[in-house]
């Protein structure tokens, strides 16, 4: 039996902020958007032109929920955007206002650098060294 993890839950404090941000500053694409009663939507947003895992956007529900928005993996990188053109994507989230904690380094594996969504997680882009 094949398996593929298809989805990864994102908390987040607002729906349309987020689906805002990953779609402007990321440029994925909004792949679902399903109102599901009680102010609850199901929201899936991948990388553009990408047949792999998406992200659920969850709005938090409740204290414990909210306190873990933007800290879901406790400041570690969370998730890990691959591109196969880093200067470019690297630029135009710059100039869409996507905030890099650190600059772009060299690494064995690949080009890297960190980067917060709009509620700090921390994210890599990474554009790795294909290796034979």
């Amino acid at each position: 039996m094949n398996q593929h993890l298809s989805l990864v839950s994102l908390l987040v404090a607002d729906y349309d902020k987020a689906i805002a941000f990953f779609t402007r500053a990321l440029n994925f694409e909004l792949c679902e958007d399903t109102p599901l009663g009680g102010g609850k939507r199901w929201v899936v947003v991948r990388p553009r032109g990408s047949i792999g895992s998406g992200l659920l956007l969850a709005r938090a529900d409740g204290p414990e929920q909210t306190a873990r928005i933007g800290d879901q993996t406790g400041g570690r990188v969370f998730l890990f955007l691959e591109t196969v053109d880093f200067e470019r994507d690297h630029a135009r989230m710059t100039a869409a206002g996507v905030h890099f904690v650190e600059p772009p380094r060299h690494e064995p594996y690949g080009v890297v650098a960190v980067f917060e969504d709009l509620y700090g997680n921390r994210w890599d882009l990474i554009q790795s060294i294909k290796r034979s």
